[in-house]
């Protein structure tokens, strides 16, 4: 929670210096469109993005322990009530979360790279796509999480039709 707060108001610091937020150096995907975002940010803004990259690698360790733990608790509580799809998708949850951190940290790297004027053509349109396997992995680890969560639910308001 706290990473999210301070990643939020540097964001908020970046899009005052006239350019997108971090999202828009992340999705870039090539090395012209990140020059431009670069260009808009200014030095003080590219300051702020090297600064928010960083802090990032606390926020993925952070995201990525938590639904690990969860997607984990998840399966566990599928397979002890014998629910099967929920058991089965909970073999590979965990290791979304896991490569969704692994991404955004390759993405990260990448990025601190191309800020430092290294990275070439080849650098934003990798680390762009490590952006897009990262939300799409993340996203994953959350559904699952949720769909543990609706599972409980359901469980319980068998179990006990009363409980509010």
């Amino acid at each position: 929670m706290v990473f999210d707060i301070v990643i939020l108001l540097i964001d908020r610091r970046l899009e005052a210096t006239g350019g997108p937020s971090i999202l828009g150096l992340e999705f870039a995907g090539s090395a012209g469109r990140a020059a431009e975002v670069m260009a808009e940010w200014g030095d003080h803004g590219q300051y702020l993005a090297r600064l928010s990259l960083w802090i990032d690698f606390g926020f993925m360790a952070s995201y990525g322990s938590f639904f690990v733990l969860a997607a984990l608790a998840t399966r566990d509580f599928a397979r002890e009530r014998g629910l099967r799809a929920l058991a089965v998708a909970g073999m590979v949850a965990p290791a979304f979360a896991v490569s969704a951190a692994v991404f955004d940290a390759a993405e990260n790297i990448v990025w601190l790279f191309v800020l430092g004027g290294h990275g070439g053509e080849a650098g934003p349109p990798f680390a762009t796509a490590c952006a897009s396997l990262k939300f799409l992995l993340i996203g994953l680890a959350i559904m699952y999480v949720l769909w543990g969560l609706l599972s409980r639910a359901r469980q319980r308001l068998r179990i006990d039709p009363d409980a509010a």
